[in-house]
């Protein structure tokens, strides 16, 4: 009975206004005669047959009641009344009633009706008003209040009538935050049919449909179409006033239910489209399984998802090495959920059918002792260094401690690498370090040319079968892979650029023609992975970025693909503003990733080999100890001008606005005036 009740709730509430009213009338006439039929009953004491009198009492119950309900204003929106405001509505059309009535057969009288009837008529029909408002309120007020709910809801569209854009709709049915309302298909034998009560439609037919339905989300539940294809439909709904989001992919969805919670941000390299290249899994594995691996930096964004990427070639032990606390406990946290999910706290999981032990340490990579006893315990196979200050304008300000952290941090690590036989070392570079005009790249580059002298001072061998002492241990194997941008790192203009479109903008550039090699973060960790597996000693290599990104184009994809348009001087009514800042100190207009033009191309099509000049170790040991007695007092303009006795190419782009240097100018300033 109740879910028959609940089948007739929806089609009662989608009748016209003015067939509910007049429902609610025949209803209110049909209560008017039975509260005849109880009054005479309950005052005769029997079953009232029908007479004259009991005609004229159910006639004038019936010709008085309704205008007077009407009048009330009970028939306005009866499906709207709750509580207090309902009785009291009716409390005051049945006082009106009952005066009438009560005049007429209780005071004036009529024959063959007694008089007791005017009385106990009204209560009866009072009762019986007020029990079939409570009863529409219990039956109809809940799916009433759902559906006004639901109209104020955004609406979505589900690209996809598949399996995976069933499921979606599915799982979003009682979702209290977006309501499905349809779906789009390129299958044009789709077209115009229902699926489990929803319309799909013809993608080509989206801007009528957005015309007349307040549809604010795309979904795209395509976990399997090629990058190419998604490139294309994203492209076709950009123009469009919608905001995009995405199912991921078949392997992270896996087995199990879809639901709002798999939806997530237009996937970055949706953004970058450009389709990823499928990792070498030899290489992916060569210095990784079963192996010690230790990774500097392991909070970072690229740390961290270095730290994913060997997990999923199940190493023996991973080592994570990181400076802020927080930033380790994340990742930490993280890797042990990732590998046991029942024991968060726990730092041994399984997986692969290989146990993998998972340790956090404190450490700064400047910290010679810290760094050899970390490896001098765990004798890692191979070391990935990502630890790097990166921030180009805070390490211009801070010039100092960028070379400190970024050049004698590698120094520490590599030396302690070499006395501790780590078989491969790899620096994580970057495109910021070929004919650098910032801190950060000058030293980044001067950190690969501490690693370049050290493998020609100390080059590969192979071991000895069973060799046990130190001397036999055979050398370490340097080297370096540089490349661009990274979308959705902590440095990346993508999640900036997110919380200013969220926040209402204005969405900040430095300048409107500036470029950008840029790649997903996965995708850069895999090849570093795969290009520290193919070193022979003091190898640069550099990734193949694609091509360059102006950031203004980016800037606009991700305004259009968030269901809002660019505010210029073309669209003044437009909702977000690109507002152009100017070059930061040490920004360049363009990044370039090789310092000479003869790249040679390795095993791999997306990594490629460059072969650059640098300086020998003995002389680069004497001009690093010159360069850390200038870092100690902190002597700016002699760390710029060493850099680029050092760094080829290395142009500053202008004065010191290291900011201790800046204020003792200020204060000396001061002082003379």
């Amino acid at each position: 009975m109740h879910r028959l009740l609940n089948q007739l709730a929806e089609p009662a509430l989608a009748l016209p206004r003015g067939l509910k009213r007049g429902v609610a009338l025949v209803l209110d006439a049909l209560l008017c005669l039975l509260s005849v039929w109880l009054a005479f009953a309950l005052r005769l004491g029997e079953e009232p047959a029908l007479s004259p009198a009991v005609g004229w009492a159910a006639l004038v119950a019936v010709c008085v009641a309704l205008p007077v309900f009407i009048t009330s204003g009970l028939y306005r929106a009866i499906f709207r009344y709750s509580g207090l405001p309902a009785m009291v509505a009716v409390a005051r059309a049945m006082l009106m009633y009952s005066l009438v009535y009560v005049g007429v057969f209780g005071v004036v009288g009529v024959q063959g009706v007694p008089r007791t009837v005017g009385l106990i008529q009204p209560l009866v029909l009072w009762m019986l008003v007020g029990a079939s408002r409570a009863g529409a309120r219990i039956w109809l007020g809940g799916l009433y209040h759902r559906q006004l709910r639901m109209a104020a809801m955004p609406q979505a569209l589900i690209y996809g009538a598949g399996h995976a854009g069933r499921q979606l709709a599915a799982g979003m049915a009682n979702s209290p935050e977006i309501r499905v309302v349809g779906y789009l298909d390129d299958d044009d034998r789709l077209h115009g049919h229902m699926l489990n009560g929803l319309p799909i439609h013809n993608p080509a037919d989206l801007p009528e449909l957005l015309a007349d339905t307040p549809v604010t989300d795309v979904l795209l539940a395509l976990p399997s179409v090629s990058r190419q294809r998604r490139n294309e439909i994203i492209n076709t709904l950009k123009p469009l006033k919608v905001s995009v989001r995405t199912l991921p992919g078949l392997s992270d969805l896996a087995t199990g239910k879809v639901n709002l919670s798999d939806v997530r941000e237009l996937d970055i390299d949706d953004l970058l489209g450009r389709e990823p290249v499928k990792p070498n899994g030899l290489l992916l594995n060569l210095n990784t399984h079963g192996k010690v691996v230790l990774v500097t930096g392991a909070g970072g964004s690229i740390g961290s998802e270095l730290c994913r990427q060997i997990l999923a070639t199940s190493p023996q032990k991973l080592l994570l090495v990181e400076m802020s606390e927080f930033g380790l406990y994340q990742i930490h946290q993280e890797i042990v959920a990732t590998l046991s999910g029942q024991r968060p706290l726990d730092s041994q999981a399984t997986t692969g059918g290989l146990e993998v032990e998972v340790v956090p340490l404190l450490a700064s990579v400047c910290d010679d002792v810290r760094m050899h006893e970390i490896m001098d315990t765990w004798r890692p196979h191979t070391v990935y260094h990502a630890a790097a200050y990166k921030h180009v304008p805070l390490v211009e300000h801070n010039p100092a401690e960028g070379v400190r952290n970024n050049v004698w941090g590698t120094r520490v690590c590599a030396e302690a690498a070499l006395r501790n036989g780590v078989r491969n070392f790899v620096l994580i570079s970057t495109d910021k370090a070929v004919r650098p005009t910032n801190i950060m790249g000058a030293s980044k580059r001067l950190a690969e040319l501490v690693l370049q002298a050290l493998a020609e001072a100390h080059p590969p061998q192979a071991r000895a079968h069973g060799a046990r002492d130190s001397a036999r241990v055979p050398r370490t194997c340097f080297s370096m892979v540089r490349f661009g941008n990274v979308l959705g790192s902590s440095g990346s203009v993508v999640p900036l650029f997110r919380e200013q479109i969220k926040n209402g903008g204005p969405v900040t550039l430095t300048h409107a023609d500036i470029t950008r090699y840029f790649m997903t973060i996965p995708e850069a960790a895999q090849l570093v992975i795969q290009a520290g597996a193919m070193g022979s000693g003091g190898d640069v290599f550099v990734l193949d970025m694609g091509q360059p990104v102006k950031i203004i184009d980016l800037a606009r994809r991700m305004v259009e693909l968030s269901g809002l348009t660019v505010k210029d001087a073309s669209n003044p009514d437009g909702d977000i503003e690109l507002l152009v800042t100017g070059l930061r100190p040490g920004e360049k207009l363009y990044e370039e990733l090789l310092i000479g033009d003869n790249p040679k191309p390795t095993q791999h099509g997306r990594i490629m080999k460059a072969h650059e000049h640098f300086v020998p170790w003995t002389v680069l040991q004497q001009k690093l100890d010159a360069l850390s007695a200038a870092m100690s007092v902190n002597d700016v303009p002699v760390i710029r001008s060493m850099l680029q006795e050092l760094v080829s190419g290395y142009q500053p782009s202008g004065h010191v606005v290291d900011w201790i240097h800046l204020a003792q100018e200020q204060h000396a300033a001061a002082s003379l005036g």
